[in-house]
């Protein structure tokens, strides 16, 4: 069961007889008698199901004056004027299907603003069902995102350092591989010797041949005083020798 609902309502409205339209290029307000309108009333908009009707009703009773039935927007039910936004020509029908067409209109801007959005949101929204009553007969075709045989897909990756510079790419000289090239400057470097090292190196006196060094252990102070003693005795042989 599908219930009327309200779209909005003005408390009044002018209607006004009009002449015959004398063109092509619209009706104009200006040939009205805008000062004296043909009946006053209030409007009301509603909505059931798709539907929708513009209602001309007494203020007091309610009684209908006339019914508007609007299938789309704009169109022929409901056409705006050439030369002012405050008025609008309508097609008014009874209950035998006879129709006339009469002046709309409002004494403020914003109530036929009002009008216009409350039209164009309802048809908006009668177009967005009937889409979506076409999806359901007629559902959307899947997409097959799958490889085919023999496609292949190629990424390149990019590295990006702290500096936010980029790196070399992985898809380039070292593709396949998945070793990254040595960083700069990390070849050709010896660390140098430990410092315990350089503390067993013996130190040699001026003149000492190699034969003469110390041995690994001994200090040169006492390879002085060893040499001073055979220099002592070298000498007191010399002495026996000369006594002779």
């Amino acid at each position: 069961m599908e219930y009327e609902s309200v779209l909005i309502v003005k408390p009044e409205v002018f209607i006004y007889k009009i002449p015959p339209r004398a063109s092509n290029r619209g009706y104009r307000a200006a040939d009205w008698n805008l000062k004296e309108p043909t009946w006053t009333g209030r409007m009301r908009l509603v909505a059931k199901g798709t539907a929708v009707i513009l209602k001309l009703e007494d203020k007091t009773s309610g009684a209908l004056f006339a019914n508007c039935p609007i299938d789309t927007y704009p169109g022929v039910a409901i056409e705006a004027v050439s030369d002012s936004s405050r008025y609008f020509v309508i097609r008014v029908q009874d209950d035998n299907g006879r129709s006339a067409f009469l002046g709309l209109g409002f004494g403020d801007r914003s109530d036929s603003f009002d009008l216009n959005v409350a039209l164009q949101d309802h048809f908006k929204w009668v177009k967005n069902q009937e889409q979506i009553e076409k999806e359901k007969s007629e559902p959307k075709q899947e997409l097959d995102l799958g490889f085919k045989e023999g496609e292949t897909i190629k990424i390149n990756m990019r590295i990006t350092k702290k500096d936010g510079s980029e790196g070399p790419s992985r898809t380039g000289k070292n593709k396949g591989t998945g070793v990254l090239p040595p960083p700069p400057g990390g070849l050709g470097k010896i660390a140098p010797p430990p410092a315990a090292a350089a503390a067993t190196t013996v130190r040699q006196s001026p003149g000492v041949s190699p034969a003469h060094r110390p041995a690994a252990g001994g200090s040169e102070w006492t390879d002085y005083a060893s040499a001073g003693g055979n220099q002592g005795q070298q000498n007191s042989a010399n002495a026996n020798w000369v006594q002779f």
